[in-house]
């Protein structure tokens, strides 16, 4: 089986696919639309993205490759996020990471290196390896990167601006493995329709029958302006009856959109 994600290796995104793979390949590409693209093109197993960050919130680029592309969630992986500061010496100019990296850890840059520029790469390894190639470079990533590159050491260790700061990953597969069973559900609302009252609506039939919204989420379309998708997840399964009865009626509200159901998932903490 393979396994995609954001590489290149030694990103939080291959650490939360280690956990996923159990041994199978794990191979990387550039970006998490072209993963998702991937797995709905049958070219790989699994997929897996980060989605949301306790910190900076939701990765956007994830959300809108779930509305292109047909695929399932058929996994939750949250791992608790460490950064450190990785750099040849302590002379350097820029920083470079991930962008959501950067804003993980805005503060401390602030703080103890204000003048530094900030460069945003690909991912928390693509700094990485501009730090080990460019000593007027640093980055930030997983204190273990620096024990897999002898001409790095690590400046200082959990500079992440909230100690709780944790990341969201779901691993994705082809459409056809969409399961009902698993005690979390996500879906994707397009109403293309607009009028008042129309987000109450959507929400009404799941708050009547007690079913727990964890996330909702409005992205553009790209259809016009102020056109917009609704991603939603909720503590339910789409196997019990409650959550069916809720979607029946959104799917009667937006007759004129669709509604896609990504699947019921477990999750998983992974500690690394």
């Amino acid at each position: 089986m393979t396994t995609l994600t954001l590489g290149p290796a030694g990103t939080y995104s291959h650490r939360a696919a280690q956990a996923v793979a159990d041994g199978d390949d794990i191979e990387f590409l550039e970006s998490v639309t072209a993963i998702v693209e991937a797995v709905a093109d049958g070219d790989a197993d699994r997929g897996v993205v980060a989605v949301e960050n306790s910190i900076e919130g939701s990765v956007t680029e994830s959300l809108d490759a779930f509305a292109e592309y047909d695929v399932a969630v058929v996994q939750e992986i949250i791992t608790p996020i460490r950064h450190a500061l990785l750099a040849q010496d302590e002379e350097f100019d820029t920083v470079a990471s991930h962008a959501q990296a950067l804003a993980q850890c805005r503060g401390f840059l602030e703080e103890h290196y204000p003048d530094a520029n900030l460069e945003a790469v690909a991912s928390t390894a693509r700094g990485v390896q501009r730090a080990r190639e460019d000593a007027s470079f640093a980055a930030i990533g997983h204190p273990a990167n620096a024990a897999d590159a002898e001409e790095l050491q690590v400046l200082a260790e959990d500079i992440q601006d909230q100690s709780s700061n944790a990341t969201r990953f779901l691993v994705v597969a082809p459409a056809e493995e969409r399961s009902d069973a698993g005690s979390k559900s996500s879906f994707i609302v397009y109403p293309d329709v607009d009028y008042p009252g129309l987000l109450l609506e959507l929400l009404e039939p799941f708050a009547d029958r007690d079913v727990n919204f964890t996330r909702v989420e409005s992205r553009p379309s790209g259809e016009r302006l102020g056109d917009y998708v609704f991603h939603m997840d909720v503590a339910a399964g789409l196997y019990e009856e409650r959550t069916q009865e809720a979607l029946a009626d959104v799917e009667d509200i937006v007759e004129e959109g669709w509604v896609r159901r990504l699947g019921s998932y477990d999750s998983e903490t992974v500690l690394y």
